[in-house]
């Protein structure tokens, strides 16, 4: 077990109707005109907003309002939420939505508060001094944004796909009603699942020092929200397992699935990354088609974690080879997916890429990690460019 820091302090209410209590929230944490930042118009059609916007009215809090965060967030949108912000003399952030508004709420927050292009934290130039307060009442589980340290936006000049990760950056609170998922459509709710599982496989698959109370977690995680994805698939209405999917989500990436190891492989989401920037495909569908492929390429290298996974978390019976049990887990992983019709490759994701396509995100993600990255196994961007190969 490596020693480590363990740090949440974001505020949670959980449960029916809590946005109800976003005015109090907002108030307990200093704010007094708010940017109440949200995605297309779910937020809007479902009433939310308005449920939202009559409640600020009431207790006489100021806001002003930014729709337009898209999947892999949009760097020109945070730059026109930073100038809104100073214009209105925001002090208080509010997303109202899933992981894009939220990502994009926090790099709002650290333009605001830091001098310069706040695009220099994102590219690695330099580091946040602070943030603007952010609160969020979140719609849709899936990125964990609501708890994380970490965001993720895309710069349309050049289609660079960046995650920055600060304390500073983290929620004051997050409100979790399961009820505000329901309306959602079935495929973003099979994304959002094949990210919370993917948050914790990234910990989970490495080969340094791990803690047995650590691994269990992940494993209860991973199996609990398997199971949920399919509930929610026949029973898109069924409040418990929202509930269960919806506080895994932030379980899954606020770092106590974490805790102990070494941090764990991430090279998943960074092959994934670049797929995201240069495709504009579904974070958590980008994932589920480049896994198998990463993973057939690595496991010899990371073989007792991936027998273990087979067992554990899969299913897979202890019979056989190390080998040939944790190929078992890796096509039974691949048959979930299926089960809740994510893709397994990119032709399934619907992404036609040419060999020259898959040569420059292999180019790009290398140049990104400095060359390589990878603790299941060390990648360079020969290995970057056969994995994106296979997962043709």
């Amino acid at each position: 077990m490596l020693d480590f820091k363990y740090f949440a302090p974001t505020k949670v209410l959980f449960g029916r109707n809590t946005e109800e209590k976003v005015a109090d929230l907002i108030k307990e944490f200093g704010g007094t005109k708010v940017l109440i930042h949200y995605g297309g118009g779910s937020v809007i059609r479902s009433g939310l907003m308005d449920k939202v916007t009559g409640i600020l009215d009431e207790t006489g809090i100021k806001y002003v309002k930014l729709g337009g965060a898209v999947p892999n967030p949009r760097l020109s949108l945070v730059y026109e939420g930073i100038e809104l912000a100073k214009k209105e003399n925001v002090d208080f952030l509010l997303a109202v939505g899933g992981g894009s508004a939220i990502d994009s709420a926090k790099a709002i927050g650290y333009g605001l508060a830091n001098n310069g292009d706040v695009w220099d934290f994102y590219s690695g130039k330099r580091k946040a001094a602070g943030c603007t307060p952010l609160g969020v009442i979140l719609t849709l589980a899936a990125t964990g944004s609501e708890m994380s340290d970490s965001s993720v936006i895309t710069k349309e000049d050049g289609l660079i796909k960046k995650g920055y990760s600060s304390d500073f950056g983290r929620a004051r609170f997050a409100i979790m009603n399961p009820e505000l998922t329901m309306t959602l459509p079935d495929y973003q709710t099979a994304c959002g699942c094949t990210d919370i599982m993917m948050h914790t496989m990234e910990r989970y698959f490495h080969n340094g020092e791990c803690m047995e109370l650590t691994d269990s977690m992940a494993e209860a995680l991973l199996r609990t929200v398997k199971e949920n994805a399919c509930l929610l698939r026949d029973d898109p209405s069924n409040y418990e397992a929202r509930a269960e999917v919806m506080w895994a989500g932030s379980l899954s990436h606020n770092g106590l699935t974490g805790c102990g190891s070494d941090g764990g492989d991430w090279m998943t989401h960074k092959l994934e990354h670049e797929l995201g920037a240069l495709y504009d495909v579904a974070h958590g569908a980008g994932l589920a088609a480049i896994w198998g492929s990463w993973a057939r390429y690595v496991y010899k290298d990371c073989l007792h974690r991936f027998k273990r996974f087979a067992i554990n978390v899969m299913g897979v019976e202890n019979k056989g080879t190390d080998e040939e049990i944790a190929l078992a887990g890796i096509e039974a992983m691949e048959d979930f997916y299926r089960q809740i019709n994510m893709p397994t490759n990119l032709r399934e994701l619907g992404v036609k890429a040419t060999d020259e396509d898959l040569v420059l995100m292999a180019h790009k993600c290398a140049v990104a990690l400095g060359g390589g990255k990878g603790s299941a196994k060390f990648l360079r961007e020969d290995d970057m460019l056969a994995i994106y190969r296979a997962s043709m």
